[in-house]
């Protein structure tokens, strides 16, 4: 993209429909593990929220909602996430990501769900993360608009 026209339609557009995307993305992260999606679908639309923003308005304006800086550490909050879920389970003697065995103080019914819960998180902000910074990245031989 060497050239960028600003068309008010589609910057309109876009600022109107970029909240209800991630609106509904954090419904398929929270709602994932009770029926079809979850943290890597949620994680997806969220990008593409954030996508669809740097692609209408430009660089300037779309640092605004989230910066260049923080794809990266984004995602990588989203892989501790899973990670220290996980890992937390096998320190307590059950199997990595073996919910039941968190120690939430719950029956276990639900602490497998509160664990299915913080597993969508993390991979819905990795996903998210990841794939913002590396569509920043692919950006960055590009000349400014």
């Amino acid at each position: 993209m060497t050239r960028k026209d600003n068309n008010p339609i589609v910057s309109l557009l876009s600022r109107i429909v970029s909240p209800f995307i991630m609106l509904f993305a954090l419904y398929v992260i929270f709602h994932g593990h009770y029926s079809p999606g979850g943290g890597f679908q949620g994680g997806t639309m969220l990008a593409a929220a954030v996508l669809l923003i740097r692609l209408a308005a430009g660089r300037e304006i779309s640092q605004l909602q989230f910066k260049k800086s923080w794809g990266t550490p984004v995602g990588s909050v989203g892989v501790f996430i899973y990670f220290f879920t996980g890992f937390l389970a096998l320190l307590m003697g059950g199997n990595y990501l073996d919910y039941s065995f968190l120690p939430l103080g719950l029956e276990a019914p639900v602490t497998r769900g509160w664990g299915i819960l913080s597993i969508e998180i993390g991979v819905g902000l990795a996903v998210m993360g990841i794939l913002v910074a590396i569509y920043d990245d692919l950006l960055e031989g590009e000349p400014n608009d």
